[in-house]
């Protein structure tokens, strides 16, 4: 009998024909054209079009720049506008949008924040015994930078890179306090509180708004299963020479371990010390409060 002979399998199947045959390194950052994504490409080539010299582009212009036909850049446009990396000016414009600025903003942040902060997040960890983690804001999520993990604690799969609604978090509550009420509001918005969360979260930003107005005068912030049922947080805020909040660090637990009068007796003074010395190595003089 002739050999039978392998189904032929298209993208439409979720197989790119391209890459039969290859192996790809875990790890290794792919360099062949075969795992080129042509649309995710365009979306790019379209993103580094805005600079300082033209911040601001019309569809039909972007079309013309980059070499595109018009039904092709609108919708890379408004696929990019929905996702909130560009934004749709009320003259037919468009421009970088929040998560645009953050994450160039927060990756530039984090390359000295993470090394000049590891090592004494590191320090909280051991001497507090539980997870530690270190964030920051990027439109209306947590982008997490550093996680050092108890392997008691049971959440959500959460590493580095991860990102988690700002409303429902510790760290992310922190953060929005820091924001004056123009850029809070460019950031939450219904659909902010939209994801699952735990039975004590806040389900807008009205019944937020007052908690973040004690926070801010407080310095620190609780998280209360508000995530997750079970899961319970710290924060203490990380600012920059310019007494900007840029970051957070927060110590999470399991709610049936730890009270939050106990938190807030035992773990919310590690907190703060330990992100008073990181704020110090990043120049702010206000640390030691």
């Amino acid at each position: 009998m002739p050999p039978k002979r392998r189904p032929e399998m298209s993208a439409a199947d979720g197989v790119d024909s391209a890459t039969e045959g290859s192996t790809l390194v875990p790890g290794q950052a792919p360099d062949r054209p075969e795992y080129r994504v042509e649309a995710l490409a365009k979306g790019l080539r379209i993103l580094t079009l805005f600079s300082e010299q033209r911040p601001t582009w019309r569809i039909s212009d972007i079309a013309v720049a980059a070499g595109m036909p018009l039904p092709t850049v609108y919708r890379v446009v408004m696929t990019l506008t929905s996702e909130h990396y560009l934004e749709h000016l009320p003259n037919g414009d468009y421009r970088p949008g929040v998560r645009v600025l953050t994450l160039g903003t927060a990756a530039l942040r984090s390359l000295d924040l993470v090394e000049l902060a590891t090592s004494r997040l590191q320090a909280l960890a051991q001497a507090s015994g539980e997870t530690v983690n270190l964030g920051v804001l990027t439109g209306d999520q947590v982008l997490y930078l550093v996680r050092l993990r108890n392997s008691d604690l049971v959440t959500a799969n959460i590493q580095v890179g991860s990102t988690l609604p700002a409303v429902h978090t510790s760290i992310g509550k922190l953060l929005l306090a820091y924001l004056d009420d123009s850029e809070l509001g460019q950031r939450v918005d219904a659909a902010s509180f939209a994801t699952n969360h735990g039975p004590n979260a806040k389900v807008s930003l009205d019944e937020l708004r007052g908690e973040l107005v004690q926070i801010r005068h407080d310095g620190w912030a609780l998280q209360d299963e508000e995530l997750a049922f079970g899961l319970r947080s710290v924060a203490a805020p990380v600012f920059d020479r310019t007494g900007r909040a840029i970051a957070g660090a927060n110590v999470a637990v399991a709610s049936r371990d730890w009270s939050s009068q106990r938190i807030v007796r035992e773990l919310r003074p590690m907190v703060l010390a330990t992100c008073d010395e990181i704020s110090g190595l990043l120049g702010y003089e206000g640390a030691g409060r």
